[in-house]
Parts: C-alpha cells; sequence; structure tokens
C-alpha cells in the first residue's frame, strides 16, 4: 500500500520490519514517540504477500486510544471507521464486512482467544505499547504465542513500543524474533525542570506551570498531565477565568463521555488555543492535535491488589523514566516542542526506569478465570513476567468459591458464562445469579458501582463518606437531590457503564426488575453473591465480623452501624487499634436471606468452650456460617468433661498465669524443681513448660465444678502441686529443701531456690557468730549460698565457703563494720562470741 504524506520516521524502518516478519514470524518494534507506528505500520502492512486475504489485530491499552487510531488510519485511507479500518471495544464495535485492520482494547483479544483460539482469518497480531504491561496485554501476548506454537505457525505476532527492552521481549517472541528500531523523532522536544513545591497540591501546581507555559510559549496547545480525574476537575476550576482570551480548557480521560474526549483530541481552531488536562490515557498511542507543550506532574495512578482486603485500589506514584519519556513526546509531533516537568533532574534520575508490571501485584482472578477457559495452567505458557504462584493459587481458591471451578480445577459450566461477561469473576458470578431471581438490571447498577469511582466523596474534614450502597443507587436512578454529595461526573460515567452492561447482560431498555422503583433492598442479596466471603455481622455498632473472619468497620452514624447483619463489598487498608479493614460498599442484609441463599455453607454446632469476654466456659448450639455465627442459644446441660477440657484449653492459651500463684505456691515449685536438678528424675518437673504439657493430669481433677477465673483463683495451688509430687519423695521434701533454716540467733529464715544452683540465705552477719561450717541442703550435697549482711540489711560479703570467711576475709568486713556501726559489738573471734538477731546490744 502506498502511504499518503506526511512521512513519519517509522517509514523508513518498514522494509526491515516487513522482511523479519515474513521470514520468523514475530519481531519486535522500538520506535520513540511520534515515529508514526501506531498508525502508520498496519496500513503498511496490509499488501505485505504473507499476509494474503489475513486481517490484522491491532491491540491498544485503552479504549480512547483504540477509536483514535482506528479513525486516523481509517482516514489516511480516505475512508470512515467500519470499512477497511475498524474497531471493537468493550460495548461498542465499528466493524464491516471489508474490515481488515481491526483495533481492539485488552479483554476483548483475550475472549476472542478464548472463543477462537486459531484466530482463524487474523494473519498477524500487533500487540501496541507493550511497555505498559497491563495485565491484559501480557496475558493476551502469552495466549496468543501459545496459539502460534500450537495452531496457527503462519500467525505472525509484532511487539511494539517507543520504551522498552526490546531484547527481553525478543527473548519471549522466539530465539529468532529480530529487534527492528526506528531512529529519531520528528521534532526536538526541550526538557524545563520545575521543582514542585511541597506543600502546592498537585492541582495548583500544574495550574501554575500552565499558566506559566502559555505565557511563555506563544503558539500551541497544552497538554498536561494529571493522575486523575479528580485533580483534573479541580485543575480546570483553578484555570477558569485564569486564561488569555481565545484559551480554552478540554478535559481528557477515560470516564468522559465521547463528544467531550473529541473536543480534547482535535485541533483548536484558526486564533485559538486548547490546554488538554489529561490522565496518562494520552501518554501513548493517541495523538492530540496541535500540542507542542506539555506539563507533566510527573504523577500516575497504578492499581495495586492488596489480597487481604481483596480490594485493587488505586495508589498515585511517581510516574517511571519510560512514561516521563512518553509524555514528553507528546510535544514533538508536528514541530519542536517544550515539556515543563514538575520535578528535578536529579530527582528524575533516582526514579524506576520503567512501571512494574501489572501482573506482579494485580488481582489475578480474572486471569485464572481466562486460563481456566483456555485450558492451560501458566507454566504451559510464555510469558514477560509469570504469574506469581501464591497469588494465583489465592485466584484460584476465589473461583472455586463462586463455582466457576469444580473439584477438579476443570471449568464448570457456570464458569464458562461468566468468561463471556466483561467483569470481574465476583461480578459475573454476581450476574448469571441475578437473572433467575429476576434482578438483572439491578444487578448492572451493583456492578458499576462495585467496580467504578464511588460517586461520594470525603467530607471537608477528610472522613469517608457514608459506605451505604443503597445511598449510591438512589443517585445512579437520579433520586437524590442535586447537590447531596454525588459527584455528577462520576454518576454519568456510572450511568453509561451500567447501560452497557445491561445491554451485554439482554436486559432491554424496556425491562424492569421485579422489585419497586425506590426499593434497593435486593441489592444487598446481590452484593453478597459477588462477595460471598465477606457476609458479616455486627459485634458491637459500627464493628462487624466478616464470613473469613476478619474485622471491619463503618463510620459512627451511618445507618448500617446497627445493621445486625451487612452484604460487604470493596474494602479498604486497617482503621482503629484493632486492624479493622474500612467497608467502601454495603448494604444491610437479612438473616432469612442468608438461610435461603447460602443454607448449604451453614452449619449448626454445639460447642463448649471458653469466652474471653466473659471469662468463663459457654455451651452453646451455634447456626454459623464460618467465622460468622447467625444466631446461639445456650445448652441447658453441658458435659461436665467438655467443660474441663474447655477450662484446660483456656489456661493453655492464656498461660500459667491464670491459675492464682502464691509466693508459697512459687516457692514450693522452685524447691522441687531444685531437687530435680541435683538428684534427678526421682523428682518430677513442675517448670512451666512441663506444667503447660500436664494440666490434664495435674490440675483438671481439681475443676470439677469449675466454669470460670473466679473459680480457678480459689484452687489451692500449693496442695495441688504438692499432689504431683510422688508419696515417698514428698516426705522427704522438707528435709532435703526445707523453706527455713535455723541460724545461731535462734532466727528462723527463709530459703531462696529460684537459682536451682545456688540456693541462697540472707542472713545478718551477727546473727551466724558460732556457726563454723556452711549449711548445706539435699543431703548434703550442695552448699547454701550464704548472703552475709550489715546491721543496715546490706549485703557485705556472698560466700559458699562460711568457715574460709571466718578465717580470712572476716578481719577486713569487721574493720569496715566497726566503722560504719562503732555501737555494734564485732569480736575478734566470731566463733567464740554470742549470735545476736537484735539490732543493738542490749543497754544501748
Amino acid at each position: 500500500m502506498r502511504l499518503p504524506p506526511p512521512a513519519l520516521p517509522v517509514e523508513a524502518a518498514l522494509p526491515e520490519l516487513e522482511e523479519a516478519l515474513a521470514g520468523p514470524g514475530a519481531a519486535v518494534l522500538v520506535a520513540p514517540p511520534g515515529a508514526g507506528k501506531t498508525t502508520r505500520v498496519p496500513l503498511a502492512l496490509l499488501d505485505a504477500a504473507w499476509l494474503g486475504d489475513g486481517g490484522i489485530l491491532v491491540l491498544e491499552p485503552r479504549r480512547l486510544a483504540a477509536r483514535a487510531a482506528a479513525r486516523r488510519m481509517a482516514s489516511t485511507l480516505g475512508e470512515g471507521v467500519g470499512e477497511r479500518v475498524g474497531y471493537r471495544v468493550r460495548m461498542e464495535s465499528r466493524v464491516g464486512p471489508r474490515t481488515r485492520i481491526e483495533v481492539v482494547t485488552e479483554g476483548i483479544l483475550t475472549r476472542r482467544l478464548v472463543q477462537d483460539p486459531a484466530l482463524d482469518g487474523v494473519g498477524l497480531v500487533v500487540f501496541d505499547e507493550v511497555h505498559e504491561r497491563s495485565l491484559h496485554a501480557d496475558l493476551g501476548l502469552a495466549l496468543t504465542l501459545q496459539s502460534r506454537a500450537l495452531l496457527r505457525p503462519d500467525l505472525r505476532v509484532l511487539a511494539m513500543s517507543a520504551t522498552l527492552d526490546g531484547a527481553a521481549v525478543a527473548a519471549v517472541l522466539g530465539e529468532d524474533a529480530p529487534v527492528v528500531r526506528s531512529e529519531g523523532r520528528l521534532f526536538s522536544v526541550e526538557t524545563r525542570w520545575l521543582a514542585r513545591p511541597e506543600e502546592r497540591r498537585t492541582d495548583a501546581a500544574v495550574a501554575a506551570a500552565v499558566r506559566r507555559a502559555l505565557a511563555e510559549e506563544p503558539t500551541g496547545d497544552v497538554l498536561a498531565f494529571l493522575p486523575g480525574a479528580p485533580e483534573i476537575r479541580r485543575c480546570a476550576a483553578l484555570l477558569e477565568g485564569a486564561l488569555p482570551e481565545g484559551v480554552y480548557v478540554a478535559p481528557l480521560y477515560g470516564d468522559l463521555a465521547l463528544e467531550d474526549q473529541d473536543r480534547a483530541l482535535v485541533p483548536a481552531g484558526p486564533g485559538r488555543r486548547k490546554v488538554v488536562l489529561a490522565t496518562s490515557i494520552a501518554e501513548t498511542s493517541l495523538t492530540v492535535e496541535g500540542v507542542r507543550v506539555v506539563v507533566d506532574a510527573g504523577l500516575a495512578r497504578r492499581p495495586r491488589f492488596d489480597a487481604p482486603s481483596g480490594l485493587t485500589k488505586l495508589e498515585t506514584v511517581p510516574a517511571s523514566q519510560a512514561a516521563a519519556e512518553q509524555r514528553r513526546g507528546r510535544a514533538g509531533r508536528t514541530q519542536p516542542g517544550v515539556c515543563y516537568r514538575l520535578w528535578t533532574a536529579a530527582e528524575h534520575a533516582h526514579r524506576a526506569p520503567f512501571d512494574t508490571p501489572e501482573i506482579l501485584h494485580a488481582d489475578l482472578a480474572p486471569l485464572a478465570l481466562d486460563l481456566a477457559a483456555w485450558g492451560a495452567a501458566p507454566d504451559e505458557l510464555r510469558w514477560l513476567d509469570p504469574p506469581p504462584p501464591a497469588a494465583f493459587a489465592g485466584a484460584r481458591d476465589l473461583l472455586h468459591a463462586l463455582g466457576a471451578l469444580d473439584a477438579a480445577g476443570a471449568l464448570t459450566q457456570h464458569g464458562r458464562a461468566m468468561a463471556t461477561l466483561p467483569l470481574h469473576p465476583r461480578l459475573a458470578h454476581m450476574a448469571l445469579r441475578a437473572r433467575p431471581l429476576g434482578l438483572a438490571a439491578l444487578a448492572a447498577d451493583v456492578a458499576a458501582l462495585a467496580a467504578g469511582r464511588d460517586p461520594f466523596r470525603p467530607d471537608a474534614r477528610g472522613l469517608p463518606p457514608d459506605p451505604d450502597l443503597r445511598l449510591r443507587l438512589d443517585a445512579l436512578a437520579g433520586r437524590t437531590p442535586p447537590g447531596a454529595g454525588a459527584d455528577r461526573h462520576a454518576l454519568d460515567a456510572l450511568r453509561r457503564e451500567a447501560a452497557d452492561l445491561r445491554r451485554q447482560m439482554g436486559v432491554r431498555p424496556g425491562d424492569t426488575d421485579r422489585r419497586a422503583p425506590a426499593a434497593t433492598d435486593d441489592a444487598a442479596l446481590l452484593l453478597a453473591l459477588a462477595y460471598p466471603d465477606r457476609i458479616a455481622g455486627r459485634t458491637r455498632p459500627g464493628r462487624f465480623r466478616l464470613r473469613n473472619g476478619r474485622g471491619a468497620t463503618v463510620p459512627d452514624g451511618s445507618p448500617l452501624a446497627d445493621a445486625p447483619f451487612l452484604a460487604v463489598g470493596p474494602l479498604g487498608g486497617t482503621h482503629g487499634a484493632g486492624g479493622d479493614a474500612r467497608v467502601y460498599l454495603a448494604a444491610p442484609l437479612t438473616a432469612e436471606e442468608i438461610e435461603r441463599h447460602f443454607g448449604d455453607d451453614i452449619e449448626t454446632r454445639e460447642e463448649v468452650a471458653w469466652d474471653d469476654g466473659t471469662g468463663r466456659v459457654v455451651a452453646r448450639r451455634t447456626r454459623t456460617l464460618d467465622a460468622l455465627v447467625l444466631w446461639e442459644k445456650g445448652l441447658p446441660a453441658p458435659d461436665p468433661a467438655q467443660i474441663t477440657a474447655a477450662l484446660l484449653d483456656a489456661v493453655r492459651r492464656r498461660g500459667l498465669e491464670t491459675l492464682p500463684w502464691s509466693k508459697g505456691a512459687r516457692a514450693l515449685q522452685q524447691r522441687v524443681l531444685f531437687l530435680r536438678h541435683h538428684l534427678g528424675e526421682a523428682w518430677p518437673d513442675l517448670s512451666d513448660a512441663a506444667l503447660l504439657e500436664a494440666l490434664d493430669s495435674w490440675l483438671g481433677p481439681y475443676l470439677a465444678g469449675a466454669r470460670g477465673l473466679a473459680d480457678l483463683a480459689r484452687l489451692d495451688l500449693p496442695a495441688l502441686l504438692l499432689d504431683a509430687v510422688p508419696g515417698p519423695r514428698r516426705a522427704e521434701l522438707d528435709r532435703l529443701a526445707p523453706t527455713h533454716l535455723d541460724v545461731p540467733s535462734g532466727s528462723r529464715l527463709p530459703l531462696d531456690y529460684s537459682d536451682p544452683e545456688a540456693p541462697a540465705l540472707a542472713v545478718r552477719l551477727q546473727e551466724v557468730f558460732g556457726l563454723e561450717a556452711t549449711p548445706r541442703l539435699a543431703g548434703g550435697r550442695v552448699p547454701v549460698v550464704m548472703h552475709l549482711l550489715s546491721p543496715a540489711q546490706r549485703p557485705v560479703q556472698i560466700t559458699r565457703d562460711l568457715a574460709g570467711f571466718w578465717r580470712s576475709s572476716y578481719f577486713d568486713v569487721r574493720k569496715d563494720l566497726r566503722g560504719r556501726y562503732p555501737k555494734h559489738h564485732w569480736p575478734e573471734n566470731p566463733l567464740e562470741a554470742t549470735p545476736t538477731a537484735r539490732a543493738k546490744r542490749r543497754g544501748e
């Protein structure tokens, strides 16, 4: 095909590219932004001999880019969309019998492959903007490569991008896949670094940069990149009334109506300039006519899947170097341009080179369903990055719970029907279950709300909106008064999404559900069908326990706070000291609905168990849905053995400190352990670990009639421990390890056995005058460690050899004590002196 002017840089690489595809059949094209690869390459390859009468599928990551690329190629041919060039995106198709180039979005390609693995009639599949590494694109490439290997060796595959590691992609395509490069962009782009003040919000910083760009650059339109639609709307409001005459603002993001998107893409017209405020939707593939100035906030919104909450959240992160380069390239399409970056060159050097592949942190349930429909395990495919095994296993567990997979892991009939719907498996399951219930139209509304952006915003204090699903359904249906807190733009986008879903589900425009127009109670059931693991029961106002055992909270003051049961949808991060998840969407559910629709999973159990809340053993009959208690009743005559077992389990879990330990009990324990240490296993092991291990034998017999902590507090623990000592040993205990020792002064002093190697006696020095040798324990085997004290009870000597102390060290100690305590008697011969327990000599 002869391509009309203007010539684009990529055309120089077309002969090499066509030759590469004619030979190995797979290739990588690396071409800078503005080279023309998206719209020139497919047209150029239409006349390739190896293509014959086959068609070309071009994969674009976004609907807006797919429509725009198809329009541009059709215009190049002097035709309308739907003739030789068409597109097929979610809920919309513009193709005809003559169509040979079909631009599709990622989900469309995956479903087409599942339905037609051989891709009959297709000669070339082009993966545009491979560097974005979306989950669907990675899956589509893996499935296409397997189709080529097993069914269609004649199928050509081309991967294209402006910024990627071409060699790495070529290695996945095949050992002989060449990398073709198109060098040079159309026009140069000057980069100007503008460090954004930390205190300035993104929208305000971009608005200021736009005004500066308009003042410094007198010609050309401005394309400004912001992370999301809320920032775009705030930035537009800041620019309103602050722009020069003839300059207008045109937002550009995915949820906009088509006519509003087109307004941003077409040229501004003579004597006018436009400022396009866009998300990363304008980063690649899409040509915004007339742009020669780019203002880049340097931020992007990327999905991150949190497995515990099951929620994919959009996080605002710094754009990678590759993404920033793509954005910069938008300014050099038709003439030299300028790019204002709201960060520094030093900061840029520390940014990630590329975006993290979505497959490494995404919810893999959709991928797992598509692979099950395809009939392959992950390790049978060639991936740029394989799905993480743990995340993939979790995704398959969810599919089992939804009935999409059977016990052997094969796709069920229900799962096959789920795979045909353009919805997350949870929501596809809900939509299919809604049909026989007569709730298909309502299911479309619930699916749009669960998958889309919340139309309600945090309040002025930053507090999250009420998560009640009924409020959103009322707003969606127009029953909420204007200005009641719902975002009009978000509602419009949700209404379009719900309408598309109804068409996909076969709901005709005149069809209505069996519910009354204002009744939204059935929505809770639908939400529970989509998220059966998150059915929740109230534990206290505003606090709930989910079926999966996790805690969740709703804001104080919400009508949901006092509902006995909730159907809970998306969850957020932890909230509060208990680490409970924050509920983003929920509706009150009745016990009757739970019984009716989830009865097969409900169990009735009789249990005798410890209750931490009451500090007692409770006996009850419960009806439970996994961790969720639906109701409970007390058992009038529980088995005493079960009560004892529950008490013992409580002590094991809470630890021995649950029991009434006294000083005497600990002293007895230590004495027995002392004798075991020195005399061997004839003496029982009464250590804490051993006591916990043997609770049934030494504690269990004494728990008859006990039910709670108060009963345990009345136990005579020293007697129980003594009973654990065998009878013959018990008689020797006081002789071998006495509790006290009699000293020469007549005092009876306690022994300390806390260190089994060194039983100790603390005694004033004057009380052991006349005691020649160290007392010994355990039948004379172990000397007592004597802690000899001053009259003020302060240690003056520690010794195991009292006789040696009298002979040597005593005289140094005597000299010191005579100086400090002159009124006391410090004899020269302590062995002949009279011991005394008195602080001073009589008469002093």
